[in-house]
């Protein structure tokens, strides 16, 4: 029953003598109606595949069995297997890989574990590593179709905000560069075990065909726009010449040739505004 599900995975949790892990930021969902809701809306189905990023107790985990051809969930936590091992009994088209997102291979996981199906992700990220996870998925250009995690309110409220605008940042420009993001709904911290200290937003990332801008060179690309964001409170011009090492005259040289005014401060900056610049300072 929905009202039990709780107290199952409390018991679950309890009978394996789980003790949560502060420092893997482990706050696992248990609400009943989020889980469906959440799995529904990445989009899954029979033919296709999702790959999940900690199941934690494999309450999500079984919500996306229920709707997809096949499921890979990887967990760093070894402790975690034999609880995941009971909650997902019997759900054939589940795989349990233990491993670290950040370091395994994961274009060689999906063809070896899904052989050319679509693919979404879809899990409930843990805090700290929000960021890093989201942009590898993006970076390395996987073959996969969208992405649908659950995140701190915060993050979601920077990741989904209008690249030029005040709430932007370094992570909404490189997001915006590979996806189009979208805040889906809002997620109380009572719907997790421990509950953390904030509330939670599911967004989703669609990823592009295309980038919506034309850069010569990614790397420099991303390098000038973690600049401008690393000293929010300078302009322009002061933040990307320390943080570039780059003569403050080159800089001014290179926003008067993108058309921007010498006293422009990072977050009014559009995506095509910064390929511009990184185009005039050719870096």
């Amino acid at each position: 029953m929905p009202d039990e599900a709780p107290i199952q995975y409390r018991a679950l949790l309890q009978r394996h003598g789980f003790r949560f892990s502060k420092a893997m930021g482990q706050n696992f969902l248990i609400n009943p109606t989020v889980c469906p809701r959440m799995a529904a809306l990445c989009g899954t189905d029979r033919h296709s595949a999702v790959l999940e990023i900690g199941p934690g107790a494999g309450v999500l985990t079984r919500e996306l069995a229920r709707l997809a051809g096949k499921v890979l969930a990887l967990e760093l936590d070894r402790r975690l297997f034999p609880v995941l091992e009971e909650s997902l009994a019997g759900l054939e088209n589940v795989t349990l890989l233990q491993g670290d997102v950040l370091k395994l291979d994961l274009a060689a996981l999906l063809r070896t574990h899904f052989d050319g199906m679509p693919v979404t992700v879809c899990a409930n990220l843990p805090y700290y590593i929000t960021s890093p996870v989201i942009m590898r998925l993006l970076e390395e250009r996987l073959p996969i179709q969208s992405i649908t995690v659950m995140v701190q309110r915060e993050a979601a409220d920077r990741i989904c905000a209008r690249v030029g605008s005040r709430e932007g940042g370094a992570v909404t420009a490189a997001v915006a560069y590979y996806a189009q993001a979208q805040k889906l709904f809002s997620v109380s911290r009572g719907s997790f075990l421990p509950a953390p200290n904030v509330d939670s937003t599911v967004i989703q990332l669609r990823l592009r065909e295309a980038p919506p801008v034309e850069v010569a060179d990614e790397a420099q690309f991303f390098r000038l726009i973690r600049a401008a964001f690393g000293q929010r409170r300078k302009t322009l011009a002061n933040a990307l010449s320390a943080g570039l090492g780059v003569e403050k005259t080159a800089v001014l040289a290179a926003l008067a040739q993108a058309g921007l005014p010498a006293d422009i401060r990072a977050e009014a900056l559009t995506l095509v505004d910064f390929a511009r610049v990184c185009g005039a300072l050719a870096l």
